[in-house]
Formats: structure tokens, sequence, C-alpha cells
């Protein structure tokens, strides 16, 4: 395959990784409404759409792997066709987490919620945040940045140990909102292991561009 051709199918490649990225942002996003609306119908779409996230991943995983079987590229080439591989995977599993929030929404229904959505929604309009700054410096090749990221993930763990006290207050002073409780405490956790996979998309990024395995934050 001649270096032109072999630069295009990279840059294919990059591109059905952001637009599955837009995808798993999406998806966050819409589940957390759906909570917070009491969506059922929007809820069963991000379920629905998680599909098309796994098939997503599938098919980069199988161009990566052709790539490397068929041009054995180089160290740079490499670590960039990895690094797209493993983003994708990081992706996978955050829209898994999106799911399991919309799973969580349905289960609690329409039930009124226990306290005021505000650390939530702040949490996860923080880890879109994260996630498309990560995205972007892997197309800026920009690994200060990704540095950068990672270290403001401190602010949706801060945001989750707020809701985790706040929760578990309620559950002692009203034992009856235990159940209540609990499914929004798993919504806070999934919520924050977003926050993680956006760093774990920055150690690829340092990775790809430095050759270096970091663990960021």
């Amino acid at each position: 395959m001649p270096r032109e051709t072999f630069d295009e199918h990279l840059a294919h490649t990059q591109d059905d990784l952001l637009a599955m990225g837009d995808m798993v942002n999406q998806a966050i996003d819409k589940a957390v409404q759906a909570l917070i609306k009491r969506d059922m119908v929007l809820a069963r779409q991000v379920i629905e759409e998680d599909e098309q996230v796994n098939l997503a991943l599938r098919s980069i995983q199988e161009n990566c792997e052709v790539l490397i079987a068929t041009q054995q590229p180089m160290a740079t080439d490499l670590r960039f066709i990895l690094a797209i591989n493993n983003i994708a995977n990081e992706l996978e599993r955050t829209g898994d987490y999106a799911e399991g929030i919309a799973r969580l929404a349905i289960r609690m229904g329409q039930e009124l919620p226990l306290k005021p959505y505000i650390d939530i929604p702040r949490m996860a309009q923080k880890g879109r945040e994260l996630l498309c700054g990560q995205l972007q410096a892997f197309v800026n090749r920009d690994a200060d940045t990704a540095r950068a990221l990672a270290r403001e993930d401190d602010e949706i763990d801060a945001l989750y140990d707020q809701v985790y006290r706040e929760l578990l207050i309620l559950m002692v002073e009203a034992p009856k909102v235990i159940g209540r409780a609990t499914h929004l405490l798993w919504v806070a956790h999934n919520l924050e292991r977003i926050g993680d996979r956006t760093t774990n998309v920055g150690e690829q990024v340092v990775y790809m561009i430095t050759g270096q395995v970091v663990e960021l934050n």
C-alpha cells in the first residue's frame, strides 16, 4: 500500500473514532436528561443506541488489525494505531456507563427526586467536556493538554464525594429512601467512572506522542 493510501486509511480510522466519541458524548447527555426529566422514552433510546457504539468499536478494531497485519507500521504509526484502538475501547466502556444511567432512570421511573439535581448534571457536563477535550488533544497531538485535562478529573471526584455524603445522610435520616438513594449513588458512580475513562484517553494521547506509558492524575 503506498504511503498516501496508508495515510488516507489512518485518517479515515481517526474520523471513525471521533464519530464514535460524538455518539458517546450524546449518550451521556441523553441519559442524564432522561434521569432529570423522568423521560422513559429517551432512556430507552440511549439503551437501543448503545449497540451503534458497540458496532463502531468492532469496526475500528478490525481496521486497526488490518493496518497492523498488512502494513507492519513502524514506531510512530504503530503507536497511533494502537492509541486509536485503545481509545475506542475506552469510549465503548464510557458508552456502557451512559447506558447504565439510562437503565437506572427507568428503574427510578416517575419517582420524584430525593433532592434537586445539581451535582449530578455538573458531573455529566464536566465529563463530557473532558471527553471532548481529550479527543481534541488526540487530534492536535497535544500531550500537555492531555495531562492538564486529566488533572481536572479531580472536579468530578469532588462532586461525587459531595453526592455520596448527601445521599448517605438522607439514608441515615430516612431509611425508607434507601432504595432511591442507592440508585442515585450508582448514577453518580457511573459519572465518576466516566471521568476516569477520559483520563485513560489522555494517557493514550501521551503514549501516542511520547511513547511513554504514564498514569495520569
